[in-house]
């Protein structure tokens, strides 16, 4: 969990010493050239070094695919931390150079770091994790993330590093999760499924399970992975072209595709990264809008722990639909306070109320995306494919994930100076979008086997999860053929057919 710690905590860590930062491009630039930078261009070189980050990632999401096939899970996250290092210590010693172009390389390499980190983490925990914990343990890696935005969020304040001196040094701590996880991950076990399906391994496997349940009963795993190798053999090294191509597998992507875009273009992003100037416009002093911030880390701790039995009791499409649900709501929450702020600014009293009521808003949007799109579009990626196309998938959508993440960083200050008080009124468009999207495409994953997942999709999509069709007749079932002797079609490639399909399917 090391490695999603190390995300939360660079996505965080920014924040606060915003003012400090774009302080010392200043000087930089003064020093020099002898002339001073515009205000505007030093906010724009600031959104960079925050939006740099994302371009790192996609980089590092994208690749994650190929490197937990050719590494391994655990190989891959081992390498990974040379990387995060690296990244580190060039923002550590951004200050010492006198060069902020240091500090754009060094938010880039912990980017790239980071997003090997969502690809790669989330892939590793779904596949060791046992059935029934799989949902819990996949929430777990959002709390990890929780844990790194608050450290960096308390760090950040200015009596501990939020000063011109400690800056750079709040950067540098992101070496410390790198350190941390480079000493433990050896003792950890490589991913049973990469063992036994990937490398055919089979001794290593049952040795990996049996650290990891404790136990020498295994055998039901190692059939439930039997089950999911002779199903999926077929797509044993599906590329990401034939993953869009393949019309089996082009559903279930659709879905985790518009599940990673839910969680970025909810615009949690912009509280994140710019919480402390979203508090200060709706009235609060710096000080107290830095301390609002911490809140938001902590809010978001203790309610992604609530949520953890909440995943394996409730389900993956009940909780985001929750989630998505209460962030819309508290979005127009947060436009209505910035409005009444301007019409009713000449009466003191009102500026106060409305000032509690954003604070309240944005505390709220922050509890429901905790509640779903903070951990949901992560696991259930991972939960909609087998194996085969599994790594191709997760890099796909870490590529959107990180893609929109970018476009959120760099275009939030934009987009807040032209929208004004109504910035959140196109995340709350959006939020609408994806709730119905998820009311109507997204399929329960809970207590489901990646097989079983499989297997429904192949059957006929999102109807496959539910007992009626959309008009309410009862849907026809399309029988598995080593079940019966109905005629069977083989329609072309096998790399682009996860399974051979009936004849009346196709017609």
């Amino acid at each position: 969990m090391l490695g999603m710690l190390q995300f939360g905590y660079n996505t965080g860590v920014i924040n606060a010493p915003e003012g400090n930062i774009e302080t010392f491009i200043k000087d930089v630039y003064r020093g020099r050239y002898n002339k001073d930078l515009p205000e505007t261009t030093i906010r724009g070189m600031y959104s960079f070094a925050v939006s740099i980050f994302a371009v790192g990632g996609m980089l590092g999401g994208f690749s994650g695919g190929m490197i937990a096939d050719r590494f391994g899970r655990k190989g891959g996250l081992l390498l990974n931390n040379f990387l995060g290092i690296g990244g580190a210590c060039l923002m550590a010693f951004t200050k010492f150079f006198r060069s902020y172009e240091i500090l754009f390389a060094g938010r880039f390499i912990i980017g790239v770091n980071c997003g090997l980190n969502t690809s790669l983490v989330p892939m590793y925990i779904s596949e060791i994790s046992p059935l029934n914990l799989r949902g819990g343990l996949g929430t777990v890696n959002q709390l990890a993330v929780t844990i790194g935005l608050l450290i960096s969020q308390i760090l950040g304040i200015k009596q501990i590093l939020g000063t011109d001196d400690g800056w750079p040094v709040l950067l540098g701590l992101a070496v410390c999760p790198a350190i941390l996880q480079l000493i433990l991950l050896p003792v950890c076990p490589e991913s049973p499924r990469y063992l036994l399906l990937n490398k055919q391994w089979e001794e290593e496997a049952r040795k990996a399970l049996r650290r990891l349940r404790a136990s020498n009963q295994i055998e039901e795993d190692i059939e439930e992975m039997r089950a999911e190798e002779r199903a999926e053999r077929a797509e044993a090294a599906v590329s990401m072209l034939e993953l869009m191509c393949s019309p089996t597998l082009r559903y279930p992507l659709m879905i985790g595709v518009v599940m990673q875009l839910s969680q970025q273009l909810s615009g949690i992003n912009a509280v994140f990264y710019y919480s402390t100037d979203l508090f200060q416009r709706a009235g609060l002093p710096e000080d107290i809008a830095k301390f609002m911030t911490i809140g938001i880390g902590l809010i978001m701790f203790v309610m992604t722990i609530i949520t953890i039995p909440l995943m394996d009791r409730m389900g993956r499409r009940s909780l985001h639909l929750y989630g998505l649900g209460g962030m819309f709501i508290f979005s127009i929450f947060i436009t209505i306070s910035f409005l009444a702020k301007e019409f009713f600014g000449f009466v003191q009293e009102m500026v106060d109320w409305m000032s509690y009521l954003s604070v309240v808003s944005v505390l709220g949007y922050v509890v429901f995306f905790a509640v779903g799109p903070g951990s949901i579009p992560w696991m259930i990626t991972a939960e909609l494919f087998s194996q085969g196309p599994r790594p191709a998938a997760m890099s796909i959508a870490v590529l959107v994930n990180w893609m929109s993440n970018f476009l959120v960083g760099i275009g939030f200050q934009t987009l807040s100076d032209t929208l004004e008080n109504y910035t959140f009124l196109p995340f709350s468009i959006l939020l609408a979008f994806f709730w119905i999207f998820t009311y109507q495409r997204v399929p329960e994953t809970k207590n489901k086997t990646f097989e079983e997942i499989s297997v429904e999709f192949r059957r006929g999509g999102r109807d496959s999860f539910r007992d009626t069709t959309p008009y309410g007749k009862k849907k026809k079932e399309i029988k598995d053929p080593a079940l019966d002797g109905s005629e069977y079609c083989d329609c072309g490639n096998p790399s682009l057919w996860s399974h051979w399909l009936p004849v009346e399917s196709i017609i």
